[in-house]
């Protein structure tokens, strides 16, 4: 446990000089002195107000994203005991934004969008296991963690044909809108000041989930095993489906569809501290958020005062990365 404490406290150590960092850089650049005068009196400078009411809001909001998407990912990748599996590679952020989308263009508002999201990603996500349900009855094996080509496969596809469903929305959407809604696909936190939801969604999403680490851990040697441990699978389940669902929705409702973060941060953290859910649940929310945090910062400072999508520069970190995890024995990890 004590190990444990200073790893989660040195990934919060991180986070904060990242918050610091995310503050301080942009189109108007401040130095240390300025951003503590912004901060101890927001209402006294035009910096005060850039960081108050601009930048700590995008910067909360990229942290709680990440850490959804970075959570989501862990759960998903015990749940089917496969290091590759995260929300975007599964369809889990494809589905969400499908069901956001349609809600978008029959004119409800947020909170239809935020249920359509969390409905389109819940379809996603059980559609897959559904697909995939025989992979599991062949992996009951003690210790059985080899990455199903299958199950790869059957995510890819249903990833794709929720980008199919995707184009038909946006061929069908109004013009004025559509340049808003291509930018928000590929990852936008321009704007994204409603950053409590998903914190709060973030804390719950643990608190739910830390409790139940050590039936994961068992989880992942096998349902035989787990069983005979005493682990109710069919609820854990349950709980693990609905969780990852509801965070890569209010995930994908605050930001867009960000890729790789799930995938990149929990098989990261994985190699280098170990697979006990206990210590890598709480590290893969702070080094999502964190990550996250700091390709929202580049995205906005790179080129500024014109702003990428962040989901440009995920991906610019994730797709190479993804290809040397495919390369890689997955049983090692």
């Amino acid at each position: 446990m004590r190990r444990a404490l200073s790893i989660w406290l040195t990934l919060a150590g991180v986070a904060l000089a990242a918050f610091a960092f995310a503050l301080a850089a942009g189109s108007v650049r401040l130095a240390p002195l300025e951003l503590l005068q912004a901060l101890s009196s927001p209402g006294d400078s035009l910096t005060g107000e850039i960081v108050m009411r601009l930048r700590l809001p995008r910067a909360l909001a990229a942290f709680a994203v990440g850490g959804l998407l970075a959570l989501a990912g862990a759960l998903m990748q015990v749940l089917l005991r496969n290091p590759l599996a995260d929300p975007y590679v599964l369809g889990l952020s494809g589905g969400a934004a499908v069901g956001a989308l349609g809600a978008m263009l029959a004119g409800l508002g947020a909170f239809a969008a935020n249920l359509g999201a969390v409905g389109g990603a819940l379809a996603a996500n059980l559609l897959v296991f559904a697909l995939a349900r025989r992979d599991f009855m062949r992996r009951q094996a003690f210790g059985a963690l080899d990455a199903s080509p299958r199950l790869l496969l059957t995510g890819v596809i249903m990833a794709a044909g929720w980008g199919a469903v995707i184009t038909l929305m946006l061929t069908l959407a109004p013009e004025a809108r559509l340049r808003g809604m291509l930018f928000w696909l590929m990852g936008d936190l321009n704007g994204a000041e409603s950053w409590a939801p998903a914190m709060l969604v973030l804390a719950v999403a643990l608190g739910a989930t830390y409790p139940v680490a050590r039936d994961l851990n068992v989880l992942l040697r096998g349902e035989a095993l787990a069983h005979a441990f005493g682990v109710r699978v069919a609820p854990l389940r349950r709980t693990i489906y609905l969780v990852a669902s509801v965070a890569t929705a209010l995930a994908v409702t605050t930001a867009g569809a960000i890729g790789f973060v799930g995938l990149v941060v929990p098989h990261a953290l994985r190699l280098g501290l170990g697979n006990d859910q206990r210590m890598l649940l709480p590290a893969s929310a702070l080094a999502g958020g964190t990550l996250l945090l700091v390709a929202d910062t580049a995205a906005r400072s790179l080129l500024a005062p014109q702003q990428l999508p962040v989901g440009v520069i995920t991906a610019l970190v994730g797709v190479p990365v993804f290809m040397v995890l495919l390369m890689r024995n997955p049983g090692r990890t």
